[in-house]
């Protein structure tokens, strides 16, 4: 390889090689970035909550969020790196994120923890409901390791859900 060409695989586009249709890895590609930026979001929020919730089950709670936190962003590496195997593209930025984010952001000044704790749920509810539809696509076009991927991420979005709605039953005095 000489210098030009050299340059020339460095100017080079990114992306990988995929025996997948275009159109499969653009639409593939395009949901799990959305759902990216969904995790991102989440996880924000889910720190949030984590760092400014008070109360009587504030040492429970402030666990409970910090490991959910951690959960959300482990998937984050591999959502993003899927669509690289795709041979798609992800996010780039933080405005990207924002541009794409479906997650609402919570930025009160107060919120009460169980109020924290609904709001999560239905945030990890929504982010359930997406992946299906994202494992949907995988199955309308083949990537079987997508689909195998988001069922993992289903069912910890799902776990989530649960744990927030169990902890957050029965205490009126948050």
């Amino acid at each position: 390889m000489d210098v030009k060409d050299a340059k020339a695989r460095r100017a080079a586009p990114l992306k990988a090689d995929s025996n997948l249709a275009t159109d499969a890895v653009r639409d593939i590609s395009g949901a799990l970035t959305a759902m990216l930026a969904d995790m991102y979001a989440l996880y924000l929020k889910t720190k949030n909550f984590h760092w400014h919730v008070s109360g009587p089950h504030f040492r429970d709670y402030h666990l409970l969020l910090d490991e959910q936190a951690g959960q959300i962003f482990a998937a984050t590496d591999a959502i993003a790196e899927r669509v690289r195997k795709l041979g798609g593209t992800t996010l780039r930025s933080v405005g990207h994120i924002a541009r794409l984010q479906r997650i609402a952001d919570n930025d009160a000044d107060y919120v009460t923890p169980r109020d924290m704790l609904a709001e999560l749920r239905e945030d990890n509810l929504q982010i359930a409901a997406r992946l299906r539809e994202a494992h949907g696509l995988c199955d309308e076009h083949g990537d079987v390791a997508g689909a195998s991927l988001i069922e993992t991420w289903v069912d910890e979005a799902e776990g989530r859900a649960w744990f927030l709605f169990e902890a957050g039953r029965g205490h009126s005095g948050d």
